[in-house]
């Protein structure tokens, strides 16, 4: 009878969990905002493990990065120039875990084949987002790409020397091209280079396709790593008005890059955190 009992209990501490879960992710839906991970934050794993760890969290979206061994029963790493059979084994594991890609990189390439071939896989992988760092010379063409398989381009911010570290660079650097050509704001490295994310989110409005979204550590000594959301010195809160503000409606990708082999408990306070923040501030 004990054990009974026990199977009981276990069985509807799982549907609460499920329900918690699922309530969760709605409040992020309703805002039309879709939260997923970066899969660099699990980048010491598979890339069948960071699906399974995007999963474990509630999320249904991944972006991924270039360069992640795939994992068991499939060969190489995550790469656009993977043959047509490792492409649907790489698309059937994501959807059997419920997981939809919906970005990629970072990536910059060094050719118009290359970029070709890139623009070739996001379309065949029903990808709807390419972060990237292009050199300069390479824009029109990108955009040109962009146009043609309708797919969007987010220019990403690393610190210098990137062509992009700070928004009036990308800015500058891409008049005149389409709405296709925006940006995927990396807050954290803004924040490194001396800038203020909110000041910069005004910067670019209108332009925002994506965001590598994170909290770091307060200016010390020591390296401003990634901390749980709420726990640093990034002004979440700001930022998220800001993004209410110019009625964002797109993917935040979580690339949590500290903690690396126990980062799934330090991810879903974070989460926890982000849904608290909206309740108060962006779903009212």
């Amino acid at each position: 009878m004990r054990n009974t009992f026990y199977k009981i209990f276990l069985m509807l501490a799982a549907v609460i969990l499920s329900i918690n879960i699922f309530a969760q992710k709605d409040k992020v839906e309703k805002t039309g905002l879709k939260l997923g991970v970066q899969s660099y934050t699990f980048h010491k794993f598979t890339f069948q493990e960071a699906v399974d760890k995007t999963r474990q969290l509630g999320l249904d979206y991944i972006e991924v990065y270039y360069g992640q061994p795939l994992g068991e029963g499939m060969k190489g790493t995550m790469d656009f120039r993977m043959d047509k059979k490792t492409r649907k084994q790489v698309q059937k594991y994501a959807k059997s875990k419920g997981v939809k890609i919906i970005a990629s990189g970072v990536i910059i390439c060094k050719d118009k084949g290359e970029w070709k071939q890139l623009f070739e896989f996001a379309d065949a992988m029903e990808i709807e987002i390419i972060t990237c760092e292009p050199e300069y010379g390479h824009l029109k063409y990108v955009d040109k790409m962009a146009n043609k398989y309708k797919i969007d381009v987010a220019i990403h911010n690393h610190p210098k020397p990137s062509n992009y570290w700070k928004p009036e660079l990308f800015l500058e650097a891409t008049k005149g091209l389409s709405n296709r050509i925006g940006v995927c704001a990396d807050v954290g490295h803004w924040a490194r280079m001396g800038l203020d994310p909110v000041e910069c989110l005004k910067k670019v409005e209108g332009k925002i396709k994506s965001l590598h979204f994170k909290d770091i550590k307060e200016e010390t000594e020591g390296e401003r790593h990634d901390v749980i959301w709420g726990t640093g010195a990034l002004d979440l809160k700001g930022m998220l008005n800001e993004l209410k503000r110019q009625k964002f409606e797109g993917v935040f990708s979580i690339e949590y890059e500290h903690n690396w082999m126990k980062s799934v408990p330090d991810i879903r306070k974070s989460i926890r955190y982000f849904n608290e923040l909206k309740e108060k501030d962006i779903l009212k």
